[in-house]
């Protein structure tokens, strides 16, 4: 493997571990991250993370960020969350100059008819983090 692919990958699994809301009551364990290579010049990072929380979670916020890292410029970052097979939140968010991202989400929500708060996350959700970022595969 050439260095700038360890790079990526360091990346990639210091922002899935990035993850979760504070205190840290929801947590997201790294399952697999995969580069696909779109051309000559650009890959697409795949970036796949299992989210947990809790039935008795309190924070109202959760988040998803990215460490600063290589990136190629006018593209998004696109997040995906499924419960199981079906999808539940998809969200767009640009990146940084530094290629950092942060995409800041309601897990918990109060309705404004009853008083009552109402869990809009609950249990295990599949994260997918889609980034494109210069290639670094030889042979393309």
């Amino acid at each position: 493997m050439n260095l700038k692919f360890n790079v990526f990958l360091m990346a990639s699994i210091i922002a899935v571990l990035s993850i979760g809301v504070i205190p840290t009551e929801i947590s997201a364990q790294p399952n697999e991250v995969t580069i696909t290579p779109i051309n000559e010049e650009i890959s697409l990072e795949k970036t796949v993370a299992t989210m947990y929380v809790p039935e008795d979670n309190t924070l109202p916020w959760g988040f998803v960020k990215g460490a600063p890292s290589e990136y190629v410029e006018r593209f998004p970052v696109i997040i995906q969350f499924y419960s199981g097979e079906d999808p539940v939140h998809f969200a767009q968010v640009d990146v940084k100059g530094d290629g950092s991202y942060e995409y800041k989400f309601r897990v918990r929500n109060l309705d404004s008819t009853t008083g009552e708060f109402v869990n809009i996350f609950e249990g295990e959700y599949t994260v997918k983090i889609f980034k494109v970022i210069p290639n670094s595969n030889d042979i393309v």
